[in-house]
């Protein structure tokens, strides 16, 4: 029997091919500059992310992590897009920040956000509804920082889905090293990822590129350093190497009860998706 055919680009990776090196951020532009109206762009899940919002929920309860003390937070979410999880960390209270590379994906935001707030309750009424902002920028550059009068270990949360393996994974240990910059000290300061697509053949087509919880946790263990893949796309491990003094610790990882349909298995609705919670090893601003 011969083997089944390789599948083909899609019209977005097709899209994305023409946009190398750093100019790579333009491509997602592009998407937004030539959105319909009502047109709804490939990665847009059309609401926030019941399985953040499963772990906001629980975290309060218990007083955990960026709710250990009573008071307002500060919260990053970048490639925001639409900004579904930036209205979602405003009604936690989180002072929230919606950077996007794209104009026309900034404006989009204040839009939704403009006619959508109020679909977002305020969870806690002695801190009421954080401020939500939305920024124009380069995730790996400074500018946009500068904007909002922020610099380094400015936030208390950065939420990552679809950010990480949307980057082509040459941009991989610069991701690790950015949220290690951006994230505040511990033990507070906490980054969230939400693993997708964990199950994706590295060896097919991206954007969006395969994401194996192997790959989170070796970039973002070692950040800043190339890791080594091999020939199928899979992360080689080194049990031999030491920890990286940089490193982020990984303070959970589960298999979230409730995501998006895109995160569960076609066929026997399992959930897919997995919840991991970083954070930085020092209590320093180095």
């Amino acid at each position: 029997m011969a083997d089944n055919p390789p599948p083909q680009p899609s019209g977005l990776q097709n899209h994305m091919a023409k946009f190398s090196g750093d100019n790579y951020v333009q491509g997602w532009a592009d998407l937004w500059n030539n959105k319909q109206e009502n047109e709804k762009l490939p990665w847009d899940r059309g609401c926030h992310s019941i399985a953040l919002e499963d772990l906001l929920t629980k975290l309060k309860e218990s007083g955990e992590g960026v709710f250990a003390n009573h008071r307002r937070r500060r919260a990053l979410v970048p490639g925001c897009g639409t900004g579904y999880d930036v209205l979602l960390l405003s009604s936690f209270g989180f002072d929230t920040y919606g950077l996007d590379y794209s104009h026309a994906a900034v404006e989009y935001a204040k839009g939704y956000a403009a006619t959508n707030t109020e679909k977002y309750p305020i969870r806690d009424a002695e801190i009421g509804r954080g401020k939500v902002v939305y920024v124009e920028g380069d995730y790996f550059k400074d500018d946009w920082l500068e904007k909002i009068g922020l610099s380094d270990n400015s936030f208390d949360l950065i939420y990552d889905y679809t950010f990480f393996c949307a980057l082509q994974p040459w941009l991989r240990p610069r991701w690790a090293m950015r949220h290690r910059q951006l994230l505040a000290p511990a033990p507070i300061g906490s980054l969230i990822c939400l693993e997708w697509p964990r199950l994706k053949d590295p060896k097919t087509h991206g954007p969006p590129f395969a994401a194996p919880s192997s790959a989170y946790f070796a970039h973002l263990s070692r950040p800043g350093e190339e890791i080594a893949y091999d020939s199928d796309g899979h992360v080689v491990a080194d049990p031999s190497q030491k920890p990286s003094p940089v490193g982020l610790v990984r303070a959970m990882y589960y298999q979230p009860e409730r995501t998006y349909p895109v995160g569960k298995d076609e066929k026997t609705g399992e959930v897919i998706d997995r919840v991991s919670v970083w954070r930085r090893q020092d209590a320093s601003g180095v």
